[in-house]
């Protein structure tokens, strides 16, 4: 082949791999099911790795989901650091102005942490701190940007068998602004009531800060230490007396701070409460953790560190090194500027569209620069993808494995393709890396009502020889060499492990 030729069939495959994506994902089972659609694993063919495809149906049906997709994956899209979920890619939809379905390729993680804390009693001390220094080293970056995640909880906290965390689900989170309306900015939360700040229990004060994000921190940790929830409330009420009952009833100026009359003649009217030592709570916990998790756990928003704060705790000595906890550079009003008015299905599908020419850079620079071709259609895998989706989750939870039909290549054939083998890795041989935690199966997840990624279906669990003090010594080692190689550039948002 003459060097010209070579150079344009390069160019060729370039623009279909940019636009058309039709042979780069090869589909391989569901894992993941609710009502906003279907999740898959994946094999990129391109990056050789793993990937979790997650179709989210019919989103412009209500403009309120709609908006809160378009939230999340700006959100991460901004928040690029390793202990937040990243999106790697968002599938070309096969019309501008029509489509429905959008296809968000996430990194694969293999559990949550509410499936770890419920298959594993046997985690240790080093792996508490391990888990709590990852949460508030990515909470630190997000609050830095002037984000409140707002609802954060174990099923939020995606994992891998190495131990490490990531946050996901960004579809509550809200970005503060000096000048947003208290009144208006929280009028929609909704947020899991097990991990709510007391503040959001009843209006408690004028106006919230990040500590509502530290709070329930603290209720995960101690879920992690324990096993159970801290706080299963089972109405408002319920929330508080549990509250109360640990922390003691609060004090007299403490309630006469309550906005919301009834939640403060509930508290006035309580008997009075003695506090819990949270050494007698938690019986086994290292002091020094126990003393950061009261802290967590005040009452009141402002007696609670900030993330820094928290990561500076003398729980975290020989742990924590303020080089690898960044800063964010706040989020601007510009990119959020759609939450400052109404706006119409039309204009949120808009704004998806333009979120998703992010990861299609030329298509991006076209739409920015005023030239993009209206008689002509780049070419979509959705249409297929849709497919084998539909195929997929037709055959999703009957117990039989299933592969989804074979893709016909919109795009130009790739000379070499490469395909998973789908051998699944024992335990005996996950452990024989002595870095990383043993993994089982467990029972398929019930179908999760919200918009987090679902994961695959394997949590941690610790080896019986961590029980072993020379083994527990080199885990202490290997986790923290872990943190020391975690290394982002944060101006090109890649990430390397």
């Amino acid at each position: 082949m003459q060097p010209d030729q070579r150079k344009k069939a390069s160019v060729e495959v370039d623009f279909f791999t940019e636009y058309g994506e039709g042979s780069r994902y090869r589909i391989e089972e569901v894992i993941g099911k609710g009502s906003y659609g279907v999740v898959c694993s994946a094999y990129d063919t391109y990056t050789g790795e793993k990937v979790a495809i997650k179709k989210i149906n019919d989103i412009f049906e209500h403009v309120s989901d709609a908006t809160r997709i378009l939230r999340e994956i700006k959100l991460l899209r901004l928040l690029r650091h390793p202990d937040i979920v990243e999106i790697k890619h968002i599938l070309l939809p096969p019309s501008r102005r029509e489509f429905k379905d959008i296809y968000v390729v996430f990194e694969l993680m293999e559990s949550d942490l509410h499936q770890v804390i419920k298959a594993n009693d046997d985690l240790t001390p080093e792996h508490y701190q391990f888990f709590l220094y990852q949460l508030l080293r990515g909470l630190k970056y997000i609050h830095t940007a002037n984000v409140f995640h707002r609802d954060l909880k174990p099923k939020n906290i995606l994992a891998n068998a190495d131990c490490k965390l990531k946050i996901c689900d960004f579809g509550l989170a809200r970005v503060a602004f000096n000048d947003t309306p208290t009144a208006i900015f929280w009028t929609d939360y909704v947020a899991t009531r097990w991990y709510r700040a007391p503040e959001l229990c009843g209006s408690f004060f004028s106006k919230y800060t990040p500590a509502i994000d530290i709070w329930s921190i603290g209720c995960i940790f101690s879920e992690i230490l324990t096993g159970k929830p801290l706080f299963p409330g089972k109405n408002v009420v319920h929330q508080l007396d549990l509250m109360t009952d640990l922390l003691g009833t609060p004090s007299a100026e403490a309630i006469a701070r309550v906005r919301n009359e009834k939640a403060r003649r509930y508290l006035s009217s309580m008997r009075k409460k003695k506090p819990i030592p949270f050494s007698q709570k938690f019986p086994n916990a290292d002091p020094l953790a126990l003393r950061l998790l009261e802290r967590m756990l005040a009452f009141e928003p402002k007696d609670r560190p900030t993330a820094e704060e928290a990561l500076a705790d003398p729980y975290f000595r020989g742990l924590a090194k303020v080089e690898r906890e960044p800063s964010a550079q706040p989020v601007t009003k510009m990119e959020f500027e759609f939450e400052r008015r109404r706006i119409t299905k039309e204009d949120v599908r808009e704004l998806i569209y333009r979120e998703i020419l992010e990861y299609h850079p030329k298509m991006l620079k076209e739409f920015l620069e005023g030239t993009e071709s209206t008689g002509f259609m780049y070419p979509s895998a959705v249409e297929q993808f849709k497919k084998q989706f539909a195929y997929l989750e037709e055959h999703y939870g009957n117990g039989a494995a299933v592969a989804p039909p074979e893709r016909q290549h919109a795009s130009l054939p790739r000379p070499c393709v490469l395909y998973s083998n789908n051998t699944a890795h024992s335990s005996s041989e996950v452990t024989d890396d002595l870095s990383k935690c043993c993994i089982k199966e467990i029972e398929k997840p019930q179908p999760d009502r919200g918009f987090g990624i679902p994961t695959t279906k394997v949590p941690l669990q610790v080896p019986q020889r961590l029980q072993d003090k020379s083994w527990a010594r080199y885990s202490t080692q290997t986790q923290q060499s872990v943190v020391q190689t975690i290394s982002v550039d944060y101006k090109s948002g890649k990430q390397n492990y």
